[in-house]
């Protein structure tokens, strides 16, 4: 009877500890790129781009890509299905603000649904442009619990670093 009486308190604030988690996510790297705002904005701003600095591209060599509505921009759509560590999804631009903002919707359909807000901002800073790569998003009750033994920021956060210094090296490149 004590054990029974153990079991349900310790599950009563397991319950409670992730309950009483916050419901939204924010991921947000930044990163002083010696490129122009133009050159890294032109990179963000059109899918077809991302192979060569997203390290998302990255997970499946063999990924299905699919690009629908305009070339780049607000409309713009990338589609993409691979394998378990690519996952399923879409990601649609709908604000683009030349060399100042790109927002996107993204949509994750596998291994797990989810939809987060994606921004990347750009500021001009002497011979250098500050990029900052954000995702918000809101968590469920079992991404809460993953959430405590994944930390989330790190791990994502890596990425984004990545992306961030490869974005850097290929706008060097890129006309200005």
């Amino acid at each position: 009877m004590i054990a029974g009486v153990v079991i349900v308190a310790v599950i009563a604030i397991v319950l409670i500890v992730v309950a009483a988690q916050s419901s939204e996510f924010r991921v947000k790297r930044s990163a002083a790129l010696a490129a122009s705002a133009p050159a890294l904005f032109a990179q963000v701003n059109d899918f077809r781009n991302w192979a060569k600095w997203s390290p998302f591209e990255r997970l499946d060599p063999n990924m299905t890509k699919s690009y629908e509505g305009t070339t780049q921009g607000a409309g713009a759509i990338y589609r993409w299905s691979g394998n378990k560590k690519a996952g399923e999804g879409a990601v649609t631009i709908t604000e683009s603000r030349p060399y100042d903002l790109i927002r996107m919707e993204l949509e994750f359909r596998k291994p797990f649904r989810a939809g987060n807000t994606v921004e990347f901002t750009f500021v001009p800073e002497r011979e250098r442009t500050v990029v900052t790569w954000d995702m918000i998003g809101r968590k469920n009750f079992v991404s809460k619990v993953m959430c405590m033994f994944v930390n989330m920021d790190k791990m994502v956060g890596r990425d984004f670093e990545d992306g961030l210094t490869k974005l850097g090296a290929v706008a060097q490149g890129s006309p200005r």
